[in-house]
């Protein structure tokens, strides 16, 4: 099991990086590094003998950090930011419809199940709403706020 990346090389962490306990002085669940953030490999290692985990410095937050490779591409690759992550709560602004029925009427909640950025369209979604899963384009999402 080679390691994809080498010391130096730049990455780019496709996700939301939160603290699972072993990074001091955070408490769990807080946010380490906001996904498409760039950092440098400077260490590779691995994990219970069959994961690859790099030590990235973030030169933003200035936080050396554990990431597994599927978290990271390299900092080459094109990248399309999105508004939404995995888990996000958002309000559809449009009633949705399948084959001519409306199946999720406007003004609904629903979870991100999946952030889709490799089509040749904008970024789009995977939203969880009662009843259904829809693939959902960006424009259509709002965030759902506590306020609200």
């Amino acid at each position: 099991m080679p390691p994809h990346f080498e010391q130096n090389d730049a990455v780019r962490v496709i996700r939301n990086l939160r603290n699972d306990g072993t990074y001091p002085g955070l408490s769990t669940g807080s946010l380490l590094v906001r996904r498409g953030s760039i950092g440098y490999v400077v260490d590779v290692g691995i994990f219970l003998q069959d994961q690859i985990i790099y030590s990235v410095h973030f030169l933003d937050s200035n936080r050396i950090v554990g990431c597994r490779e599927e978290e990271l591409i390299s900092a080459d690759t094109p990248w399309t930011p999105s508004l939404f992550e995995t888990r996000d709560k958002v309000r559809v602004i449009a009633s949705l419809t399948v084959n001519g029925e409306m199946v999720v009427p406007a003004g609904t909640e629903g979870k991100i199940m999946r952030v889709l950025r490799d089509i040749a369209v904008d970024v789009q979604y995977h939203v969880h709403f009662p009843g259904h899963v829809l693939q959902v384009p960006e424009a259509l999402l709002e965030p759902v706020t506590t306020e609200q």
